[in-house]
């Protein structure tokens, strides 16, 4: 009863009610463009890249778009392009001053930062468009160069410009995070296909509802550790004096810092998802199905290579984000300016290096927590789970289901609270999602 109260209250707010509209109606855009295949393309020989799209890195590939890659889908290329650029505008960003000049300069340096992202986004995009026409569908060409495959590339950057496009009106128009957003419903539109395999594959199994029952468990207890780590912090002590006199501190109030055990929350293993994928796409280039010689270890998302690999990536890039979007010096000196400090220990200097060792140590567990999750899917493998459905066993399929779930109830509850509206928890009991999101890009 509570949760349709909140129902009704959510319709309440026209903000609120106007925003998820929109959302919605682009939801339905894209979900309407994953099934426009590109023109000329026989859907009959198509069967051949749904098989080859069912399991593997091309399965979670196909995951993350939605269906549209196993489809030849406009939209096939999905989001991962931006991501990528991403990535790669976020390390320049560290090894270029210009960049990093960009990224000091406040609002009019991030227009700039985006700006130059699309660019690489639309030269990725050159790229990739040919490896997935004769990679993928080379079976289903209809022309030559000129007269299609060329036509065909702009058709799919275009498309995928106009996911990124689709992401950015969620974020300012819908209920944010636009970009995950459209992660999230192309993995979400996967799980009833992957949940039907799944059943099809227990039920003739002897005691197969019990085997299903089991991992349906299994799958719940990794969706309560996928939460403790996004919600998961360390709180450090402050305390504000009232006034100061010379060097003593009088009166004053104790409130706590916390620290998120997992402060780039998904955006490790997304980037290392990210870096992964490029195999496939080399693989594509030179037309050979599974790789081959030096690619076919990396092609097997179940081979130890490729796990061992992505989990080192996600370890790496927790640490490389964590250390962009944390800044220890920063925290000391707003502490210092509002008169605050941490107990027993100097402001300035020492209080960031203090906050800089606790970020330190907390992060380790955490990257390798977020490591373990993520390459859970492979040993759901081993145990003969449907490799569609097991990539719901962690991975990044989960971690961005709960973060981005997460982050949208957050932002639902804030309105709603704000209007002095009951949300989807009791009195005093705040959803605590992701501090950033792949939108913010």
């Amino acid at each position: 009863m509570r949760f349709i109260q909140t129902l009704k209250n959510i319709w309440k707010i026209d903000d609120l009610r106007t925003r998820i509209l929109i959302t919605i109606s682009f939801v339905a855009v894209y979900r309407f463009g994953s099934f426009v295949i590109l023109p000329g393309v026989n859907p009959a020989h198509l069967e051949a890249l749904r098989n080859s799209a069912s399991g593997g890195l091309l399965g979670l590939l196909d995951m993350f778009s939605g269906g549209a890659f196993a489809n030849a889908s406009i939209f096939a290329l999905g989001i991962m392009p931006y991501i990528s650029a991403s990535i790669v505008m976020q390390l320049m960003g560290i090894a270029l001053p210009y960049f990093q000049k960009l990224q000091r300069e406040g609002e009019s340096g991030r227009t700039k930062m985006n700006q130059y992202t699309r660019y690489l986004t639309v030269g990725i995009l050159v790229l990739q468009g040919p490896a997935y026409i004769y990679g993928a569908i080379r079976g289903a060409i209809p022309g030559g160069f000129w007269d299609w495959v060329l036509p065909a590339t702009i058709i799919l950057a275009a498309g995928s410009m106009f996911v990124l496009w689709l992401g950015e009106r969620i974020t300012d128009k819908g209920v944010g995070n636009g970009i995950s957003f459209i992660i999230l419903i192309g993995i979400i539109a996967r799980l009833p296909h992957a949940l039907v395999g799944e059943v099809e594959r227990t039920i003739d199994a002897p005691g197969g509802l019990i085997l299903f029952g089991l991992e349906l468990l299994g799958l719940l207890l990794v969706t309560g550790f996928a939460i403790m780590l996004v919600q998961g912090t360390r709180k450090v002590p402050v305390q504000y004096a009232k006034r100061i006199v010379g060097n003593k501190q009088y009166g004053g109030v104790r409130q706590y810092i916390p620290l998120k055990v997992n402060a780039a929350n998904v955006m490790p293993i997304i980037f290392a998802q990210a870096i992964m994928f490029i195999p496939i796409t080399l693989a594509q280039f030179t037309a050979k199905e599974g790789g081959g010689g030096f690619f076919a270890p990396l092609m097997d998302s179940n081979s130890f290579a490729y796990n061992f690999i992505f989990a080192l990536l996600i370890v790496a890039f927790t640490y490389f984000y964590t250390a962009i979007t944390v800044n220890p010096t920063q925290m000391a000196e707003d502490l210092k300016r509002n008169n605050g400090f941490i107990p027993g220990v100097k402001p300035g200097k020492r209080t960031a290096e203090y906050i800089d060792t606790i970020m330190s140590r907390i992060t380790l567990p955490g990257s390798i927590f977020l490591a373990i999750i993520a390459i859970l899917p492979a040993f759901a493998g081993l145990f003969g789970i449907n490799s569609q459905f097991a990539h719901f066993f962690g991975g990044t399929s989960l971690l961005i289901l709960v973060g981005v779930v997460l982050d949208t109830l957050q932002q639902i509850e804030s309105h709603l609270l704000m209007r002095h509206y009951d949300g989807f928890l009791k009195s005093g009991a705040k959803i605590k999602g992701r501090t950033g999101s792949i939108a913010a890009y």
